[in-house]
């Protein structure tokens, strides 16, 4: 699978790990060996999402793993940085209306302030340089009654442990710092996580302990859907000390200006959106397929069933 920080001519900053054109899909889940993985990520969002809702998004949704857990809710975003991947999405799921693909950058996200009931980032964080800077705009897009649930890898694993202990590593799990182990591949300390929620606004709700069996032959040997229960025996257990790889935290904005509910927003396509390049709200639906920015002029496209942000219509 080839993936690469972004590169073309709007170079992101900060970098953005970009899987445009990549086979995620297949060189990753299909056929790899990691149904486990997926089976015990189901049970945690399960028991972290509200079940339904007006409006949910999933930042960094790919081709949509994980979009049967969205089904109670009115309208269901799916946002990522790679247009090749949400188009994938959309021809699977562009027959139902309830569903809007959007491509966009995490750290300026083209959706108004406060317009979603439930955001969901499951396998992006550690893909985060910048990890405050993403958190202000997940806040800034939920609002007081908002339900916000990400996931992040936790550095002070079982593997990196044993890794550390017997001298095969030269890093601590227990040091509070990110550890960059491949270019925009990041592990995180618990604590420290819990200091980037905290600055950024967010009061932690629960926190889950999840994949604890990530070994190659166990999975070989016992059937997934009893190793991922086995492993959801742990999530709260393993929370107080997680030595999980995977950590899933539900949270909600604390002292939010913004006590706007959704039953009172639009879920019209322009309302949801802002530009991206100004920060201006409310863009103008000039046609069917193209949204207009009144402030700085920039249009931005339906492509392949998939709205644009990542780069403007050229003039």
């Amino acid at each position: 699978m080839t993936v690469h920080p972004q590169t073309d001519r709007q170079q992101a900053s900060p970098p953005v790990m970009d899987y445009e054109g990549s086979q995620y899909e297949t060189d990753f889940w299909i056929g790899r060996g990691r149904e486990y993985e997926d089976a015990v990520e189901r049970i945690a969002l399960r028991s972290l999402i509200p079940p339904k809702g007006r409006r949910i998004a999933e930042i960094g949704a790919a081709f949509g793993r994980l979009v049967e857990l969205y089904q109670g809710y009115d309208q269901i975003i799916l946002l990522d940085y790679s247009r090749s991947q949400l188009q994938t999405a959309a021809k699977r799921l562009g027959h139902d209306p309830r569903y809007v693909f959007v491509a966009g950058n995490v750290y300026s996200l083209p959706l108004a302030d406060g317009v979603l009931d439930t955001l969901v980032m499951v396998r992006v964080m550690h893909h985060l340089a910048e990890v405050n800077r993403a958190l202000a705009e997940l806040k800034r897009v939920t609002h007081a009654q908002s339900t916000t649930v990400v996931e992040y890898a936790n550095k002070r694993n079982l593997k990196a442990l044993f890794r550390w202990w017997s001298g095969k590593q030269d890093w601590s799990p227990h040091s509070p710092d990110p550890v960059e182990f491949v270019k925009l591949n990041f592990d995180f300390h618990p604590a420290w996580m819990d200091q980037q929620f905290a600055g950024a606004g967010f009061s932690v709700q629960e926190s889950l302990a999840v994949s604890h069996f990530r070994l190659g032959l166990l999975k070989r040997v016992v059937p997934t859907n009893l190793l991922a229960g086995i492993d959801s025996l742990l999530f709260r257990a393993g929370n107080r000390y997680p030595v999980s790889p995977s950590v899933f935290v539900r949270m909600n904005a604390q002292n939010r200006s913004n006590s706007t509910t959704l039953s009172t927003q639009s879920m019209d396509i322009s309302a949801l959106f802002r530009c991206p390049a100004c920060g201006n709200a409310g863009l103008q639906r000039t046609q069917e397929d193209i949204l207009l920015c009144s402030t700085c002029n920039n249009r931005y496209a339906k492509k392949l069933g998939v709205w644009d942000f990542k780069e403007p219509l050229e003039s």
